[in-house]
């Protein structure tokens, strides 16, 4: 296999560089020479993947104008960095992680060698940037790889060739899961999390409502943990009450103990502005046999069947997440056999099944 040069703008602890890492994981050994580039000023996942890490420029700001100049800024920054960068071999593939860094796409194009995206959003704005973003794709790409066969129907690039690479786990977190009985109480307590964003896209408010819904349940407590820090939390909750029978926990590297303790996982996106193209929470879950509720539509339909794995549920429909909930929390039988079939569906998704198929997409277009 060829050098394969990573590219990606933003390093955090989020779904799309935990994805990258285990792409990495999965080629480096086959890749000679394999680099990542990335932006600066935010630590992640990509910060130790066991091959050399170059920085380019990158600053966010509250601003959103400002964050979209410097944005733009860093995509000259990531193309001279590549331009510059001697050590990058002539028959290299360029594998460009997320539409953002089109600085990458357009290097390779220019100097003749080859693209491969790995896309993983779909909701971009504002909408001249998604239109630009998906230009230089299409005019670029050899090879676009989509995370779901929902994310493909939801943002098809005409004239590219396409497949679809369901994500996967890293091979410590499978091991840690397997390992992990399912149990639907902890000392007489259903406990119910959620890990996302505080973003209320992501569908925090459905959840104060439904955790104020069943405030007169004291067997059912919930767990949030958000991907920020504590002053995150503090500014996010400055103008709402956050219930007693909620814990919000800032982000953290350990969310096995927390899929560990959990009776039940949520994925409460709303559905009409943020449909999820995969959720790498809901597979995380139910490789802890934790069944879920997740959103009826996008990637996590994909993944869950309703009644088998958990249930299909519209976040904005409170009446029916309650009811989901106690019938989890009020029958150890049911949740007992969505566990089983929670950890039978993770199966599907197993780590050397994700490196076979990166291999023959990459062998397409070497």
């Amino acid at each position: 296999m060829n050098q394969i040069i990573f590219c990606h703008l933003l390093n955090d602890f989020s779904g799309s560089p935990k994805v990258l890492a285990e792409t990495v994981s999965a080629l480096k050994k086959q890749s000679s020479g394999a680099k990542i580039f990335v932006g600066s000023g935010s630590e992640g996942f990509l910060s130790d993947c066991g091959v050399p890490v170059s920085r380019y420029w990158y600053v966010r700001s509250k601003y959103r104008l400002v964050t979209l100049f410097t944005y733009f800024f860093s995509q000259i920054c990531l193309f001279f960095a590549l331009l510059l960068d001697r050590s990058i071999e002539k028959n290299a593939l360029i594998y460009v992680n997320t539409l953002l860094p089109f600085g990458a796409a357009l290097y390779g194009k220019l100097t003749g060698r080859r693209v491969l995206y790995h896309i993983h959003e779909v909701s971009i704005s504002p909408a001249p940037l998604r239109l630009y973003l998906t230009s230089v794709v299409k005019c670029t790409s050899s090879l676009n790889i989509y995370v779901s066969r929902a994310h493909m129907e939801m943002l098809p690039i005409a004239g590219v060739a396409a497949r679809c690479i369901h994500n996967t786990l890293e091979q410590a977190f499978q091991h840690a899961a397997m390992a992990s009985p399912y149990t639907p109480r902890h000392d007489g307590i259903f406990k119910v999390l959620m890990v996302a964003s505080l973003r209320d896209y992501k569908g925090i408010p459905e959840l104060l409502a439904l955790v104020d819904a069943l405030a007169e349940r004291d067997d059912i407590r919930f767990d949030l943990v958000v991907n920020g820090e504590l002053a995150d939390i503090d500014a996010y909750f400055s103008d709402k009450k956050c219930p007693p029978h909620l814990t919000v926990h800032p982000r953290t590297m350990d969310t096995p103990a927390f899929y560990a303790a959990a009776s039940l996982v949520l994925n409460l996106s709303r559905v009409d502005t943020c449909q999820e193209t995969f959720g790498l929470t809901i597979l995380e879950a139910i490789a802890f046999g934790v069944p879920v509720i997740v959103p009826p539509v996008g990637g996590p339909a994909e993944l869950i069947a309703d009644a088998v794995q958990g249930f299909l549920i519209d976040s904005r429909d409170t009446r029916r997440l309650c009811a989901g909930v106690l019938a989890l929390a009020d029958d150890a039988s049911l949740c007992g056999a969505m566990s089983q079939a929670a950890r039978l569906r993770a199966q599907d998704f197993a780590h050397d099944k994700f490196a076979t198929a990166l291999g023959t997409a990459i062998a397409e277009v070497q």
